[in-house]
Parts: C-alpha cells; sequence; structure tokens
C-alpha cells in the first residue's frame, strides 16, 4: 500500500480559534469511534462549540469514512479537543461507526456491534504512515478508551456506573493495526 493517501480538506469553522502548536510536540495518535450514524452527523457534531471563551467545540483532526475516505477538519499544528488531557501532544483520527449509537450512556445497550470496514483499515494505516513521514516525533498509538477512563451513572439506572468512553471498542482490530503501524501502543502510565 502507499503511503499517500488523498485527503479531503473540509476545515472547520473554528478551527482558526483552535491553539497552535508546534508539530514536533506530537508523539501519539489517538483512535476514536464516531458513534454516530454516519459522516454527516459527525460533522454537525464537530460544528457545535462548546466553549464560549474559545467559541470552539470537540472534534478529531481526520475522519475516515465507512469508504475509506479521509477528511481532515483540524490541521496537524492546531490543538483538537478530542481527548481530555491529551489534546496538546495528540493527533485524534475519528472512524466513522455506529458504536453504541444512539444508547451511550444506557446499560443495556454497550456492545459495539457493526465492524469497521476494510477500506477504514487501509485507509487508517495509510494515514499512520503519512503522519510518522510528516510528525518526526510520533510514536504512540492510543485508544480514547485506553486514555479516558472517566466513569458515569447511567441513564437508565444511575446506580450502575459506566465507563465514559469505549472507542474504538472490542471490534477494532488492535493486533493487526498496532504492527502495521511502526507506532508503540501507550500505556497510560507513560
Amino acid at each position: 500500500m502507499p503511503s499517500d493517501i488523498p485527503i479531503h480538506d473540509w476545515p472547520l469553522p473554528y478551527e482558526s480559534r483552535l491553539a497552535a502548536r508546534a508539530t514536533s510536540a506530537i508523539d501519539l495518535v489517538v483512535i476514536h469511534c464516531t458513534e454516530l450514524p454516519d459522516l454527516a452527523t459527525a460533522r454537525e457534531f464537530g460544528e457545535r462549540v462548546h466553549y464560549a471563551e474559545t467559541q470552539t467545540g470537540n472534534s478529531g483532526h481526520y475522519y475516515i469514512d465507512t469508504d475509506g475516505s479521509v477528511h481532515r477538519f483540524v490541521i496537524d499544528a492546531r490543538v483538537a479537543n478530542h481527548t481530555r488531557a491529551y489534546n496538546p501532544r495528540s493527533i485524534g483520527i475519528e472512524l466513522s461507526n455506529l458504536g453504541r449509537y444512539p444508547n451511550w450512556t444506557d446499560s443495556r445497550h454497550q456492545q459495539f456491534t457493526t465492524p469497521y470496514t476494510q477500506a477504514q483499515i487501509d485507509s487508517l494505516l495509510a494515514l499512520l504512515r503519512l503522519l510518522r513521514n510528516e510528525l518526526p516525533n510520533l510514536k504512540y498509538i492510543a485508544g480514547h478508551d485506553d486514555l479516558d477512563t472517566r466513569l458515569e451513572p447511567a441513564s437508565d439506572n444511575p446506580s450502575v456506573m459506566l465507563r465514559r468512553r469505549l472507542d474504538p471498542g472490542p471490534l477494532f482490530p488492535w493486533d493487526a493495526v498496532v504492527p502495521a503501524s511502526g507506532l508503540q501502543r501507550l500505556i497510560p502510565s507513560q
């Protein structure tokens, strides 16, 4: 597979208001699952402003749709809000997938049932190769669930505490992606 891949630039309206950073600060890629029905809905969520002071929202840098197309919402030199406490050092890559949608906080619906497409995995690996070439300090890869382990009460039973983040979920092929990426799986204590 080639290391280059077509990337469709689709900057978020607030991209220029996100904090700037030197790309040499980036040593981590965080893999996410959109947990939404499609890329259009993910885009709508990404455009929502959640931070009044900066007029910015939550988003990854790259989104990979089920057909393998890659869309850049935020350039690498900007800090996207995608993983609490890890944003300044990381690139967020979102894979379009239903995940637990629309029952994210219902304890009876915590299973991921939609597998990632081979086109998504192939594009992810090509994007990771490209990022490794462009970001010389990139060393690590992690899932959102590896880094954000906070709990919250279940919407159906507040006495049950659920993990807030389970993405990219148990159907993500870590055993294939980590060795093929040339990156090390991040252990949260690092």
